[in-house]
């Protein structure tokens, strides 16, 4: 076992790297990368072919020694292999007994062999490494075996379980790594300063590897040795996260989603349309105007940020945004309908309506999980089948706090394991009413009858706007019944105090001896609470033990309370 320095020791013990869970292999995934990799390396093999003879010549004449180096670098599940790269090195004993990094006025590195590290042109042998299946077009860089030792061992597991590649985010981020390492303590340097935030890196694209990072990763690759666009480096986000993924997910997807939305609209209201009327547009016409209304609506709505939105997790008030850009992209479609020959192509109330149903199918698409959640629930509740494994949950208040909690328990990952069932409230406004998708099914006395009625395991109290002798009422109500109590904290209205105090000191937030803040007959925000504890605490640490018990009895006479008790 080869020995570490201290720098190596150093990078063990400060990494702090975990095991974490890699990405899934599929056979499918394998076979394409590999495929991509044997087609991308033989093709360019044969198209650098002269380039290679070109290089090779100038090498020899530059120096003399062998065309290509071959050294030792740990592959995929750490087998050693030769990798190849055109020499830019003296040959002599000394290019070989140095450090296993270079610095930027290596003495060792020849003059050709300089600008060929400058534009990486001496990585070009390792298409001969891919075609051997020795290495990949993307991957973590193939790391020197010495150095590989001091690699903490989850990490060493993880970074070699894939083939290392010829470019990587790390290569990206540290094309200019020779400028990085200067002085005397190369190793140390590299192994303290660069390697951790390279092995990162690595590991960052093992777990998140895919087809879309690969290509995202090779355009990186080509923009950083452009001169212009070399200068400013890529922030580390968007190289996992680049313009092809973003193209696709946030674009081409939906382009290709409200294609086919537009095809049965157009479709729906030409069917519609003969019915009514002569229509002799044909089928291959029907589909380029249809082909050429999505791509409108897809420009537009880029422009205007509609693909920026989540859908998923989307709001009703989202599917607000897609209105300017089907009204944009409607407008425009008349005047080329219009203009576009000397006669129009379509009825313009044919191409509105055309728009309506498409817009009617876009909001569909988007929110389409989510509808047919809902419908889904809505059958089982109404045949009194639902999920027997899910937790009842009876919501008493239909103020903010309980419609917070009732949409956070149907809008979640919680929604799996929770089912509201209703509402608590004493408002007689709010009697056989529906909150946030859910039932107001009666007052506080109906509680015990509805807990047994729905099988309730949870009773979440948020009210908190009642006098106190109403909330302890209350809790004795439900503590009658076999169901948990769970109290919900005012979030919202501590919120509130929070900003009330801001605004009350110049938008600086400022614990006041006395603030100001909300007191509900009995219920304490915990802005108050905390004031009171760290003003107790100051008294407390002096040791003014008289004026501690005035602050306390003062605290009593606020909160409503006998300080004689």
């Amino acid at each position: 076992m080869q020995t570490t320095t201290p720098g190596e020791k150093t990078f063990i013990q400060s990494a702090g790297y975990g095991q974490a869970e890699r990405a899934p292999q599929t056979l499918l995934g394998n076979a394409v990368k590999r495929g991509c990799d044997i087609l991308i390396s033989s093709g360019f093999l044969l198209m650098l072919s002269p380039l290679y003879l070109f290089l090779g010549l100038w090498i020899k004449r530059d120096s003399p020694g062998p065309i290509f180096y071959r050294g030792p670098r740990l592959g995929r599940q750490g087998k050693i292999f030769s990798i190849l790269k055109f020499r830019t090195m003296h040959e002599n004993p000394e290019s070989y007994q140095g450090p296993r990094v270079t610095a930027q006025g290596d003495p060792r590195i020849t003059r050709v062999g300089r600008w060929l590290r400058d534009t990486k042109l001496n990585e070009l042998p390792q298409l001969w490494n891919v075609l051997k299946g020795e290495m990949s077009l993307v991957g973590p860089r193939p790391e020197d075996p010495e150095i590989g030792q001091a690699w903490p061992p989850e990490v060493r597991a993880e970074v070699l379980s894939v083939r290392p590649g010829i470019t990587s985010p790390a290569s990206v981020l540290y094309r200019h790594e020779e400028r990085l390492l200067v002085g005397g303590k190369l190793m140390d340097t590299y192994l303290e300063a660069i390697l951790p935030s390279k092995l990162r890196l690595d590991q960052l694209y093992v777990r998140h590897r895919s087809f879309l990072l690969d290509m995202d990763v090779m355009l990186w690759t080509l923009l950083v040795l452009m001169p212009m666009v070399g200068a400013a480096p890529p922030i580390e986000d968007r190289l996992f996260l680049g313009p092809l993924s973003k193209l696709m997910r946030r674009h081409v997807r939906w382009f290709v989603i409200d294609l086919l939305v537009t095809f049965v609209a157009i479709g729906i209201t030409g069917l519609f349309w003969r019915s009514l009327e002569p229509l002799d547009v044909g089928v291959t016409k029907s589909l380029w105007i249809a082909f050429g209304f999505a791509l409108l609506y897809s420009l537009v709505a880029a422009a205007m940020g509609v693909n920026r939105v989540v859908w998923s997790r989307a709001s009703l008030t989202d599917a607000i945004d897609l209105l300017p850009a089907v009204m944009v992209s409607t407008v425009i479609a008349l005047v080329l309908n219009y203009y576009w020959s000397a006669q129009p192509l379509l009825p313009p109330a044919m191409i509105i309506m055309a728009a309506v149903l498409a817009t009617m199918g876009f909001v569909v698409v988007r929110y389409r999980s989510r509808l047919v959640s809902a419908m889904v629930a809505r059958w089982l509740t109404r045949r009194g089948s639902a999920f027997q494994a899910q937790e009842r949950v009876l919501i008493i208040g239909g103020g903010e706090t309980g419609q917070f909690m009732a949409w956070w328990l149907q809008d979640s990952i919680s929604a799996r394991v929770f089912r509201v069932v209703g509402f608590i409230d004493d408002d007689l406004y709010k009697q056989n009413t529906r909150l946030r998708g859910v039932e107001v099914l009666g007052k506080r006395d109906d509680i015990p009858a509805l807990v047994t009625q729905h099988d309730v395991g949870i009773i979440i109290f948020a009210i908190h706007n009642i006098p106190i002798d109403e909330r302890k009422r209350l809790l004795e109500i439900c503590s009658t019944t076999p169901a948990k109590i769970l109290m919900i904290p005012d979030v919202l209205g501590d919120l509130r105090d929070i900003l009330d105090v801001r605004s009350n000191n110049g938008d600086h937030y400022q614990a006041a001896a006395d603030p100001g803040t909300r007191n509900y007959a009995g219920y304490v925000s915990n802005v108050q609470i905390k004031s009171w504890l760290d003003e107790l605490g100051e008294i407390s640490d002096r040791g003014d033990l008289s004026h501690l018990q005035d602050k306390i009895d003062a605290i009593k006479t606020q909160i409503g309370v006998d300080t004689d008790s």
